[in-house]
């Protein structure tokens, strides 16, 4: 009798993986193909190697070395008889093919919509009126609106990866996205944590700035504000449970510049070491009884029916390399932007207001630490 453990051992060495190519469809029913599975198949159906290579429209060479591949690989015998002569399928070989028939009839309807998902995504590339736009963004409500938008009303793909602030600009200066989303506060002083942080990243004539949004950030709260929070000295005074954004993001450089202006050192708050990872999971936590207060937008505190403490108003920017700007992707961004059917829609979300969206701006306009004073005469 065969040990449980030594045949779990070995399915756990073969184990399947699924692979798919991009062909000219077949007529018949979608199946997940296996190179395997068709060699046996032919010499079952042709009663030989030498035919089955021909039906396949490979070499007796190449089958017959194929099939002795996978029999070390298996560990088992897949076909009785010499080279040379007829062959007929193994024990072994049959139960191979009984049971990829088996779970190709189980699956049918899954890999008939696999197919179809497949090739609807493929399809996308080979349309030339669609468009496919990298961005790397610090995390935001407008952006996820508008990704629905884009592929709805403008043949365009935003293919975006939330991260922080300043990862986003890193991965733009690397060349892994094409766009990178990040915010400052309105107005961004000079001196302030922002410029130190987002200053050695940006540079006037590579990189331009394109208006998204204004929005404002404050503190998510318990519904009804039970604490009755106005602003971070209170979460100090009242030892609130605060929870953070990471390092790296551009909240985290807002929630800082705040600590600062109001004299607070960050131990001062009950939290200040605890992140999460975006504004829908501060939300969360609070929603949970887990924290008292965080940082966020009032759209994701609305969202998930809690209270909101507005502070500051800050502009969403995009950043691109002016190389890219004339770029089908960017372009069409920028259309988009400018519509008012976005406007309008950008409008309905809480805590968010247009704010020269779709507008290319230089550095030294919208950030005052790109300000350069007259050229002294020599």
């Amino acid at each position: 009798m065969d040990n449980p453990s030594r045949t779990a051992a070995l399915f756990l060495v073969h184990q399947i993986e699924i692979s798919y190519a991009i062909a000219p469809r077949r007529s018949g029913r979608a199946l997940i193909r296996n190179p395997l599975m068709e060699l046996l198949h032919a010499v079952r159906e042709h009663g030989s190697i030498s035919a089955g290579a021909r039906a396949l429209g490979l070499s007796y060479r190449h089958v017959w070395g194929e099939l002795k591949r996978w029999e070390q690989v298996l560990g088992h015998a897949l076909v009785s008889g010499e080279q040379g002569r007829s062959a007929q399928l193994s024990e072994f070989g049959d139960k191979l093919l009984w049971a990829e028939r088996q779970a190709q009839a189980r699956l049918a309807p899954q890999i008939e919509a696999l197919h179809a998902d497949l090739e609807r995504a493929f399809a996308l590339a080979f349309d030339e009126g669609t468009h496919v736009l990298s961005l790397h963004a610090s995390h935001d409500d407008a952006l996820v609106r508008l990704r629905t938008h884009a592929a709805e009303n403008a043949h365009l793909q935003l293919d975006i990866r939330f991260t922080g602030s300043v990862d986003a600009i890193r991965a733009l200066n690397q060349g892994r996205c094409v766009m990178a989303g990040f915010h400052t506060l309105e107005p961004s002083p000079s001196g302030s944590l922002a410029q130190r942080t987002y200053k050695p990243l940006l540079k006037p004539g590579l990189h331009k700035i394109i208006g998204f949004a204004r929005r404002t950030q404050g503190l998510i709260v318990a519904a009804g504000n039970p604490l009755a929070l106005t602003g971070l000295a209170d979460l100090a005074s009242r030892r609130a449970r605060y929870v953070n954004r990471p390092l790296g993001t551009g909240t985290r450089v807002v929630f800082d510049e705040l600590l600062a202006r109001d004299g607070l050192a960050p131990d001062a708050i009950d939290g200040h070491a605890r992140d999460e990872p975006s504004h829908t999971a501060v939300a969360h936590a609070i929603a949970a009884g887990q924290a008292d207060a965080g940082l966020g937008i009032e759209s994701a505190a609305r969202g998930a029916g809690l209270g909101f403490v507005p502070l500051v108003h800050e502009r969403y920017h995009l950043a691109c390399l002016k190389s890219a700007l004339d770029q089908p992707a960017i372009q069409a961004l920028l259309t988009l932007l400018r519509d008012s059917a976005w406007q309008r829609q950008l409008g309905t979300l809480p805590g968010y207001e247009n704010a020269d969206s779709g507008q290319v701006q230089s550095l030294s306009r919208l950030l005052p630490w790109w300000r350069f004073g007259p050229k002294k005469a020599k």
